[in-house]
């Protein structure tokens, strides 16, 4: 049964490229702000003290398991 709250595909793309940039982060400003605020709300991101986003554990899993497709072992 499906029970996460829907991602818009901005918002997935938004995560994903959360994953890509790894411990570098997402600046704030860009235009996926409000994707990132969104993921934020929902834990599966978070701001840093320097003001970038970052995945969290949360968001990392929603990843894989959504965009890649796989399933946790």
């Amino acid at each position: 049964m499906w029970n996460e709250p829907y991602l818009e595909t901005c918002c997935r793309s938004a995560l994903h490229r959360l994953t890509l940039v790894g411990p570098h982060g997402r600046p704030p400003g860009l235009k996926d702000g409000p994707c990132l605020n969104r993921l934020t709300s929902m834990g599966l991101a978070q701001p840093r003290e320097d003001g970038r986003f970052e995945i969290t554990d949360a968001g990392r899993d929603r990843h894989r398991h959504e965009i890649l497709k796989r399933r946790a072992a």
